[in-house]
């Protein structure tokens, strides 16, 4: 079993910054592949970012160039920096990982940008 905790969303004008926390417990994050994802209201949720096993990392086009994800294994965290933010970065943002044939997921943390 792997609990996720997310943090760090808010309220922030575009153009601002954010960097999120997703906080590990059950497993060390160092032998997962972690991603972030994101739901807009009334759309589907959407793959935004993600980190390898081996540290490798990917990113949708949407966020290519202003978001970075990045892990710190000593506190089993995962983060989301996000640069530029565009009000169409509205959206509950979620931790995710798969692990022993089961996926897993945070409770979410809003971020909302503000024209």
């Amino acid at each position: 079993q792997v609990h996720l905790v997310e943090s760090g969303g808010g309220l922030v004008q575009a153009g601002g910054s954010l960097r999120l926390s997703c906080a590990a417990s059950g497993s060390a994050i160092s032998f997962l592949a972690m991603g972030w994802y994101r739901q807009a209201p009334g759309k589907q949720r959407e793959w935004v970012a993600r980190m390898s096993s081996g540290g490798s990392t990917n990113y949708s086009d949407a966020v290519t160039g202003r978001f970075t994800i990045s892990r710190d294994n000593a506190k089993n965290t995962v983060y989301l920096q996000m640069n530029s933010l565009k009000p169409e970065d509205t959206a509950v943002y979620y931790c995710n990982t798969f692990r022993g044939g089961n996926d897993y997921w945070g409770q979410g943390t809003q971020v909302t940008v503000s024209s």
